[in-house]
């Protein structure tokens, strides 16, 4: 844990530095919001063995509940991204209720039929702007005093609630019930026979990611200053099964590698009409030679050359 320790510490420092090296803060905020997203999915799929095909639901309702609140109601940014959040909390546990007693391609299937029908619901919502979305969307005052219009005072903002959000998922992952998460995924029968009511914790972690995802999807919301059936879409919950495959499933900043990697691969202006082509490219080169994901290869690859001789 102490070089996970150092490794934040220094990647922190590089996050407070990186806009006045001349890294456009947007962009980095929009990195940091999907690295919470591929974060909190990768807390259900990567230590609970739980395939979930219906995160866009909870990321993009977040985002339509906060962007209705500040654009249409008027309210701040911070009840905007409480309320949007408490959305995808209490949504988590209604798909979590109905799916966790399914297990392998019967659990991934009820969560993207759930998100399906989510999706259909925001499209018939007139509050939503149907298939124009929420645009503009005020970025407001945080408790009145400093001004979210600058893209600086925002970045700050979404580091700091991005860090709690991967510290929660830190601690999770590092205390009983992160071990009792792991033996479900690893032998579920097996926790079952020792006593653990294997329900309420998958349950608690699929609320827990659902909630993280939705603070994602809020803070996204008034970033980009927009919500749209693009964040609710089903494509959505691969881009994030995809961003952590990349980075490393089952590893602490693996889904944070595998976040920038995507959006920086979207946003990258050198590839030109053949964006698609490269990234598709770039995605098949790292699935051959990075198996484990490029933070799991790493990971492998010091631990060999850390290794002590054998004598």
């Amino acid at each position: 844990m102490a070089r996970d320790y150092r490794v934040m510490a220094l990647l922190l420092a590089a996050l407070v530095a990186a806009p006045f090296l001349g890294v456009y803060p947007v962009l980095l905020m929009k990195i940091l919001c999907f690295a919470l997203f591929a974060t909190a999915f990768n807390l259900l799929l990567g230590y609970s063995g739980l395939l979930s095909f219906g995160h866009a639901a909870f990321f993009g309702g977040a985002a339509y509940i906060t962007g209705y609140l500040c654009k249409d109601l008027g309210a701040g940014p911070v009840t905007g991204i409480l309320a949007g959040t408490a959305f995808a909390v209490a949504l988590g546990w209604v798909f979590g209720s109905l799916a966790i007693r399914r297990a392998g391609i019967y659990f991934a299937m009820i969560t993207l039929a759930l998100a399906q029908m989510m999706y259909f619901v925001w499209i018939q919502l007139s509050f939503t702007g149907g298939e124009d979305g929420l645009q503009g969307i005020p970025r407001g005052r945080l408790a009145g005093i400093l001004d979210l219009s600058s893209d600086l005072n925002l970045y700050f903002v979404v580091l700091a609630i991005c860090a709690a959000g991967f510290w929660i998922v830190y601690r999770a992952i590092h205390s009983p019930f992160g071990q009792v998460l792991k033996a479900i995924r690893e032998n579920e029968p097996r926790a079952v026979s020792l006593g653990y009511d294997v329900d309420r914790v998958k349950l608690l972690a699929f609320t827990l990611s659902a909630g993280l995802a939705g603070l994602a999807g809020a803070m996204k919301c008034l970033v980009l200053q927009l919500a749209s059936l693009t964040d609710v879409h089903w494509h959505m919950s691969g881009e994030v099964v995809l961003m952590t495959l990349l980075g490393g499933l089952g590893t602490v900043f693996g889904p944070l590698v595998g976040a920038a990697l995507v959006v920086v691969l979207q946003n990258a202006a050198v590839f030109g009409r053949w964006t698609l082509v490269a990234q598709g490219v770039i995605f098949v080169v790292c699935v051959l030679l990075f198996r484990r994901g490029i933070v799991g290869e790493i990971a492998v690859l010091f631990r060999r050359v850390t290794r002590p001789p054998r004598a």
